[in-house]
């Protein structure tokens, strides 16, 4: 099976890291009776191959490990929001830029994937390729359709998942 392991070296360092493993832990810990939609790894790896896929589809000059390190950190500071009030988009883009560069991620990669996570609930308008493409595969990897917290729950009908596009 070697041959068709691709080399993700980067990756499982992203995973691998104490801050990363730290973040995880915290977010499982606060989200535990969270009703809604969560943000363990189950969600980041569904948002990274979602938008792998895409990136596939439309042909986008992204590197795989660019998207999938930008998919596995873009939630990882909600438990900086839940603890301290600071935007999850922004605890997480500053967790990224420490915990990048140790994965293996060059200085301008790096800057790349903090944009993108910072960016990722702005304007589509305002947001960079990276960042669009995280924001649509964060939207498309929830299940709205199959929610039983779907009554509670604040997103509008436009916004909600409504099926499988991926």
């Amino acid at each position: 099976m070697d041959w068709i392991k691709p080399n993700m070296k980067q990756i499982d360092a992203i995973l691998q890291d104490s801050r990363f493993q730290y973040g995880l832990q915290r977010v499982t810990e606060l989200e535990k009776e969270r009703i809604f939609c969560c943000h363990r790894l189950d969600h980041l790896l569904d948002v990274a191959r979602i938008a792998w896929i895409m990136v596939l589809e439309q042909n986008l000059s992204l590197k795989k490990e660019i998207v999938y390190g930008a998919a596995l950190l873009h939630d990882l500071g909600r438990y900086r929001q839940y603890e301290e009030n600071i935007p999850h988009h922004k605890a997480s883009a500053e967790l990224a830029v420490q915990i990048l560069p140790d994965a293996g991620y060059t200085e301008e990669e790096t800057a790349m994937i903090a944009e993108a996570i910072s960016q990722h609930g702005d304007a589509l308008e305002r947001q960079s390729i990276l960042a669009r493409v995280l924001y649509q595969a964060d939207k498309l990897s929830r299940c709205c359709f199959q929610c039983a917290a779907q009554a509670e729950c604040k997103w509008n009908e436009e916004k909600r998942n409504k099926t499988i596009l991926y």
